[in-house]
């Protein structure tokens, strides 16, 4: 069975408050079509994805086995990751054509995290084609308590990324908006801001940007 994490239930709540007061907004608008918004043990889940449902192969500080909570801090940085990962999974099926929303959330971050934007020796950690030795050390820094990595972003010049190991420290997440990506004859993909209300959205999921608070500590 999954690991569930209590910080998870923390933050369910909030988010469900959110979905509720835009869709009752939008019926107060007379918008007809208005999908129903997710109840909290579904919200929770979906929380709780981000560090129970890694991928299979991993990510780039996250093994198979347990997950990461990923964001950019510029929201061009979480465009360029996105794009980039999800150009990568449409080509291995052979979908050309595409068009897909993504909710953008921010959220904040205290905590003295390892930053390796400045640091000597972790170019290895950065290769653009594998994850071996980016995976090698997170599983070492997660052994030793680490609570996250600040990296530069590999798919965006100057953008900025963090993987945050603990879901405990995901703090104050909000969303801020919705993008469409959408990909034509093998182009793309192209990236517009969504209308917040009123429109069916046929698939969404979740592309995370942090925002940093004054306070944040990385070492």
């Amino acid at each position: 069975m999954a690991e569930t994490y209590p910080a998870a239930r923390l933050v369910a709540p909030k988010v469900h408050a959110h979905f509720k007061c835009h869709v009752e907004a939008a019926i107060a608008r007379g918008d007809k079509l208005v999908a129903p918004f997710p109840e909290l043990d579904v919200i929770e889940q979906v929380i709780n994805a981000a560090f129970c449902h890694a991928h299979p192969l991993g990510s780039r500080f996250a093994g198979p086995d347990r997950g990461a909570w990923y964001a950019g801090f510029e929201i061009e940085t979480s465009h360029a990751e996105v794009a980039f990962h999800k150009s990568v999974e449409l080509a291995e099926i052979g979908m050309p054509d595409e068009s897909i929303t993504y909710d953008d959330y921010q959220a904040d971050f205290a905590g003295d995290f390892h930053d390796v934007r400045d640091a000597t020796g972790w170019t290895s950690c950065l290769s653009p084609t594998s994850y071996v030795a980016s995976q090698t050390l997170a599983a070492r820094l997660l052994e030793a308590g680490a609570l996250g990595i600040v990296y530069p972003s590999v798919r965006h010049a100057d953008g900025t990324c963090i993987a945050c190991f603990r879901p405990a420290l995901v703090g104050r997440v909000r969303r801020t908006g919705t993008w469409r990506f959408t990909w034509e004859n093998g182009d793309g993909p192209r990236i517009e801001a969504e209308a917040e209300a009123g429109r069916r959205r046929p698939r969404t999921a979740a592309a995370g940007r942090s925002r940093r608070r004054d306070d944040d500590r990385r070492a």
